[in-house]
């Protein structure tokens, strides 16, 4: 069975790492956690990967291949594009994993296909591969607060006091993760989208 290629979105480094923007990386890390795999940087690939399997050894596990793109936000579609080249991968077998300020917090929605809703990852990763037919999941991170500018809101860490929300919600899209390369994407939708 051909794997799945997972793609968190973020930006790279210790300063990005709790920001709102950066739920795409949180969501891959759990899913390398409940696997009991970790990342490499293979040199050429842009990305740091994980190789992990779900489900019982042999025929029926589902293969994944995480994916956390060691470029900035606005520069991901070129990562994409080398990861899918690389493991020989159809658009389709594409789940990238992001924010969503036009979702509440705690709301989430599994999609295929669409436009980019004025995302820069998105925006580049549909330029760089020429189409928006992949799979997304959307974390709800919700709306900047009064008229604070969305991408200084996006680049600011989460609230101290929304920590073990935030840790729930992962878990959760995680799950939807799972869900989505296990029963597809009508049966998740029914389970996950809010």
């Amino acid at each position: 069975m051909s794997p799945w290629l997972v793609l968190g979105l973020g930006n790279p480094g210790p300063a990005y790492a709790g920001h709102r923007h950066n739920v795409g990386y949180l969501v891959v890390e759990e899913l390398a956690r409940r696997t009991s795999t970790s990342f490499s940087a293979p040199r050429g690939l842009r990305a740091a990967i994980a190789s992990a399997r779900l489900g019982p050894p042999g025929i029926e596990s589902v293969r994944l291949i995480l994916a956390k793109s060691r470029t900035f936000m606005n520069e991901t579609g070129g990562a994409a594009a080398r990861l899918l080249s690389y493991y020989k991968l159809e658009l389709t077998q594409l789940i990238v994993v992001h924010d969503e300020i036009d979702l509440d917090p705690g709301q989430l929605r599994v999609k295929f296909g669409g436009g980019d809703n004025g995302h820069n990852g998105l925006r580049s990763i549909r330029a760089s591969l020429g189409s928006g037919d992949f799979y997304r999941v959307r974390f709800g991170v919700g709306r900047p607060p009064g008229r604070q500018d969305p991408a200084d809101f996006l680049l600011s860490n989460f609230p101290a006091s929304s920590r073990e929300d935030v840790a729930v919600e992962v878990s959760r899209v995680a799950d939807a993760v799972e869900s989505l390369v296990t029963v597809g994407l009508e049966r998740t939708q029914n389970a996950f989208n809010s």
